[in-house]
């Protein structure tokens, strides 16, 4: 099992100065943290397996614009994160026929009104707030890996969990304004 840990601070602060022999050992110590994120991430094993070593390759050759050794892990975060992204966006969006039937046209058309109405919530909330929500609710993760990840206390992790779970609430509860001022 791999140890759950990021590399020392000493090892980042040495790799951010230029040693080499340090930058091979932080790139190889890392690479168990950004494979986890990445799989939890990315839409196929294939795209977490490239965008674990796009994420490398990055902390390879900018490890130097680091400014705090505490940061590694938020930083590299967003860089599979962003990856993940890329390659969602790059992936054909043709699905195979589904065999399975649907209940109705109308039921599918609810869901996807609703499914947009959560998104325009999530969509609304500060950055700080809606990483913290996606990471716990979304993607499943646990709470001190999304603080570890955020660079974050657990107290503040959940602090802003609450905050971003409360005001999505909010906005669901609102009236519609597109359907007649009619919750959906």
């Amino acid at each position: 099992m791999t140890d759950p840990r990021w590399p020392a601070d000493d090892l980042i602060a040495a790799a951010r100065n230029g040693d080499v022999d340090s930058i091979a050992a932080l790139v190889s110590g890392s690479y168990p943290n950004i494979q986890r994120f990445a799989r939890t991430l990315c839409a196929t094993p294939e795209d977490a397996e490239d965008a674990a070593q796009e994420a490398l390759i990055i902390l390879y050759r900018k490890i130097g614009m680091l400014r705090a050794s505490g940061a590694l892990a938020s930083w590299m975060f967003r860089i599979v994160r962003n990856e993940c992204l890329r390659r969602a966006r790059i992936r054909p969006q043709h699905q195979p026929a589904e065999t399975a039937v649907t209940a109705s046209a109308e039921d599918e058309v609810l869901r996807r009104l609703e499914a947009a109405r959560v998104a325009a919530a999530v969509a609304t909330l500060p950055d700080d707030q809606r990483s913290v929500l996606i990471m716990r609710d979304i993607q499943g993760l646990r709470g001190r890996l999304v603080a570890d990840a955020l660079g974050l206390s657990t107290p503040a992790m959940k602090s802003r969990l609450h905050r971003a779970r409360a005001s999505v609430r909010q906005a669901l509860r609102a009236p519609d304004p597109e359907h007649g001022g009619k919750n959906v």
